[in-house]
């Protein structure tokens, strides 16, 4: 008895069935694309289950390419116009999925998740898609058959072939959760470039001597302004002291840039290989220090008492003790004065690296965007494969732009593969 072909043979193979995967399935088999989507994972979507407390920060109302790292700094442009932010909120309007705006344009889930999860897989439905799932992909190879076109993927449920490829199978971030370089592995054989990976969006460590300065700070919070020396970018959000080094937002923010410093926006004087420089923070964003320090210059309160007014009363006592200016302001010199502008508009942190892949919420670098057409995601050197989603080397910001990188990269090659 002959197998039935219409269960091996798909016009299209989606390898990764996370938020670019599911979306792009869905786009291919709404154009009546035969669609099959394999992922190794037992459950589809957990990262976007966790994602925002559980609530996923699916996209920002501000969506520019200036929010995204890579090597191509336009790259991205492409993707996110042919299919926008405003684009997805009608997508899950039309699921009638309730959502509020948060801080900085980051939309959320009123309810769950798991709501994205359940209209992406509704979506994948109506477009017919067919499943591979828990499914172990054992290898993948290109033009086979007479025709000596398409693909053929080895798996421990058979074999499938396509006659195109859409590699989606993300980055090393929150291995814990099945991150693999299963994507990279599949751009090596095939000859595409790729930037080094590194975890982004990720708390900084400390080295021990800075950890043991700032242990009795450890658990304290403010808001601040982050910014990597010689990046001609600043964040101005939540900064959080840990037993490990520094997190909150503005940490994860920067820690993008700090990384690879050869990731910036075209403005930037910074070349790849450039050593790493410090974190810098303004720790008081809202006032004109260096007024504010004469107007209290003859003061005889001390500095712990005046930062209390903007500060936590902890972090006020604890940061002044670790820089040892407890005396009347009036007592201080001029020199503690300038001191103590520059500490306080440029606090200068020199982390010893980052937490790694288990802290990270994204990664950084990935499949080289030259190997790549921005307006399809096709490879240019190997016709019918795509590459979409975090596995390419384009890293946005906190806040929802990653999803939607995922959903305009998962969106475009939906509608060529």
């Amino acid at each position: 008895m002959q197998p039935n072909k219409d269960l091996i043979n798909f016009d299209v193979i989606v390898i990764g069935a996370g938020a670019a995967g599911m979306m792009c399935a869905a786009q291919a088999g709404q154009r009546g694309r035969r669609v099959l989507l394999i992922d190794h994972a037992a459950k589809i979507g957990e990262r976007i289950r966790i994602s925002g407390g559980g609530r996923c920060n699916f996209t920002n109302r501000d969506i520019r390419p200036e929010n995204f790292l890579s090597r191509n700094p336009h790259f991205a442009r492409s993707a996110l116009a042919q299919f926008t932010q405003f684009d997805f909120i009608k997508l899950i309007q039309r699921y009638n999925i309730a959502y509020h705006e948060k801080t900085l344009g980051q939309l959320f889930c009123d309810d769950s998740a798991k709501q994205i999860i359940d209209m992406l897989r509704a979506e994948c439905d109506l477009g017919g898609v067919r499943w591979a799932q828990p499914c172990q992909v054992h290898t993948v190879r290109a033009g086979v058959g007479a025709a000596a076109a398409g693909f053929t993927v080895k798996t421990d449920q058979g074999e499938f072939t396509g006659q195109s490829l859409v590699i989606a199978t993300g980055g090393l971030a929150i291995p814990q959760l099945g991150a693999s370089p299963f994507g990279y592995k599949i751009a090596e054989q095939f000859g595409l470039p790729i930037i080094a990976p590194q975890p982004a969006l990720v708390p900084l460590a400390l080295a021990p001597e800075t950890l043991d300065s700032l242990k009795t700070l450890s658990g304290t919070a403010i808001d601040v302004i982050s910014h990597c020396e010689g990046q001609p970018v600043h964040f101005r959000e939540s900064l959080l002291i840990t037993h490990r080094g520094l997190s909150g937002p503005a940490i994860l923010q920067i820690s993008s840039y700090w990384q690879n410093q050869a990731y910036s926006t075209a403005k930037s004087s910074q070349k790849p290989g450039n050593k790493k420089q410090p974190i810098s923070l303004n720790l008081l964003p809202d006032l004109d220090v260096s007024d504010w320090l004469q107007e209290h210059r003859q003061s005889k309160s001390n500095l712990t008492t005046l930062l209390s007014a903007f500060w936590p009363k902890r972090f006020a006592q604890e940061w002044c003790a670790l820089l040892q200016w407890q005396k009347p302001m009036a007592e201080h010199s001029n020199k503690d004065i300038a001191a103590m502008l520059d500490a306080l508009t440029a606090w200068k942190i020199m982390p010893a690296g980052t937490l790694g892949y288990a802290k990270a919420e994204v990664t950084l670098g990935g499949i080289d965007t030259n190997a790549l057409s921005s307006k399809t995601l096709e490879t240019k050197s190997v016709p019918g494969l795509y590459v979409i989603g975090e596995v390419v080397d384009v890293t946005g910001w906190l806040g929802g732009y990653n999803f939607q990188w995922a959903w305009s990269s998962g969106w475009v090659a939906g509608q060529h593969a």
